[in-house]
């Protein structure tokens, strides 16, 4: 017994000096189902020790003793197990334990405790359309629309779905984000006109996780006046040309009547008794003036003559 046990010893002796170890303790990275009838899990492996290392998946169900190993290592890639239809059931806890093992010893995962209903993350929306619609006041609006993942049944109300989209002008960083409820179409206002957009949607069941976003679609909004709009204000720029040129040659016509309405003519002087004939042969000396005419310190009147002396 001694020496069984001090061989034993040296051996681990030994291959602690070469590096070798017991596989580190793996980690459950994710457990996913893209319809409540299927689901995968997903590991990342410890420390191998420096020596081969093999990965089991082992998994019961809350309320059995039985345990059972994963049914399918290689549809879902490395590290993963996958469960058909066959081994998934709703309204069931699966407790997971993931285990490694080599020459040197073993270790094993925390376990998961995993209800699929809980881990529902479904595929993008699919079939994403843009259009750009007009009101009848002229103003724009995109129109998005897209349709549910192929492989959710949600016409007859296996899933219910919640639905974002999110948007943003091609050079932007930020994307703007729209929660849209249970509806597959959303209408979005007030876009920069001329600005390309890029634009994608995703999707959440009930009871679940947000799907990944979907694919880039994109989409020009066109400028806020259209051709017809161009066409239009050449016409009332024409028509405004015109009227003012009319206007412009009616005045011309009527150009000393209307010089004679802003500048009236000047009447003649009104003073009784004062000869306007004698002003234009310019002799003041035989101005005349009414004799009854009394002007203050003006002229003074003479017996004989009746000329006026200053």
């Amino acid at each position: 017994m001694p020496s069984a046990l001090a061989f034993v010893l040296l051996v681990l002796n030994i291959s602690l000096l070469k590096g070798q170890s017991p596989p580190g303790k793996p980690e459950i990275h994710k457990c996913r189902s893209p319809d409540k009838e299927t689901f995968t899990c997903w590991w990342n492996p410890g420390t191998d020790g420096g020596l081969p290392t093999n990965y089991s998946l082992t998994y019961s169900k809350e309320g059995e003793k039985t345990t059972y190993e994963c049914p399918d290592y290689k549809t879902s890639g490395p590290n993963s197990c996958f469960f058909s239809k066959q081994y998934t059931s709703i309204w069931k806890i699966y407790i997971i334990t993931v285990n490694a093992t080599n020459q040197m010893g073993s270790s094993s995962s925390d376990p998961l405790y995993v209800d699929v209903t809980y881990i529902v993350e479904p595929e993008p929306p699919r079939n994403l359309t843009l259009e750009v619609k007009q009101l009848k006041d002229k103003k724009t609006y995109l129109w998005v629309k897209w349709s549910p993942p192929t492989i959710t049944d949600v016409k007859t109300g296996w899933f219910t779905m919640e639905y974002e989209i999110r948007l943003k002008p091609e050079e932007a960083e930020e994307w703007e984000i729209h929660f849209t409820g249970h509806q597959t179409q959303f209408k979005v206002f007030d876009l920069y006109p001329g600005q390309k957009y890029l634009v994608q949607t995703r999707c959440k069941p009930d009871h679940g996780y947000w799907s990944r976003w979907s694919q880039e679609s994109s989409v020009e909004m066109p400028n806020d006046f259209t051709l017809k709009d161009t066409t239009v204000w050449i016409i009332v720029a024409i028509l405004s040309a015109v009227i003012c040129l009319i206007m412009v040659w009616a005045v011309a016509l009527k150009g000393y009547s209307m010089m004679t309405c802003i500048f009236p003519p000047v009447p003649g002087p009104k003073i009784k008794g004062f000869d306007t004939h004698l002003l234009e042969t310019g002799s003041p000396s035989k101005y005349k003036v009414d004799l009854y005419l009394a002007l203050p310190g003006g002229f003074q009147k003479l017996d004989n003559a009746g000329e006026l002396d200053y």
